[in-house]
């Protein structure tokens, strides 16, 4: 992935990882809505911090398992990934 991770990569990531299918554009628009009112719930998010922290090497700690809402977990993967930490 090149640039910051975006609604798109959570979308796409949401559908591989925990088969859950969520419009990009949908998910940026409900930004603060709860990932469960969404659908994804937290052995989802698992699956998709477990995808992106074996696709980019990096760990993204429990707070990415903690994050609430799209707009909380995408501001925590884009600090994490430019950071390298």
């Amino acid at each position: 992935m090149n640039g910051p991770f975006t609604y798109d990569d959570l979308s796409a990531l949401m559908k591989s990882s925990a088969g859950i299918t969520a419009d990009p554009q949908e998910l940026e628009n409900s930004a603060d809505s709860a990932f469960a009112d969404l659908g994804l719930d937290s052995l989802g998010l698992m699956a998709v911090v477990g995808d992106i922290e074996h696709s980019h090497g990096i760990p993204l700690g429990a707070d990415a398992e903690r994050c609430k809402t799209p707009r909380e977990f995408i501001d925590l993967v884009n600090s994490q990934l430019t950071s390298g930490v």
